[in-house]
């Protein structure tokens, strides 16, 4: 293995563990279509709840929804 590709993968791994850990310690993440403002801004102006968030300002976020999955399948006894 090339030491480019080689440090190339760590680095992946790395910054794929880091955002494992944000995941589990910080599972909320604002909202990318509001910014966590819980509203936005229609096409003629009007301000309406965001539906993506229900109007929270905060999702679950993507990594938190995998460790989640993950954890249910160990506890269900699934290979």
């Amino acid at each position: 293995m090339t030491p480019i590709l080689l440090l190339a993968s760590l680095t992946m791994l790395g910054y794929a563990a880091c955002y494992l850990a944000v995941c589990a310690a910080s599972p909320w993440g604002r909202c990318r279509r509001c910014h966590g403002a819980r509203y936005h801004r229609t096409t003629i102006g009007t301000r309406r709840d965001c539906r993506r968030c229900d109007g929270t300002g905060i999702r679950v976020r993507a990594g938190r929804r995998l460790i989640d999955f993950i954890r249910a399948e160990y506890r269900d006894g699934h290979p």
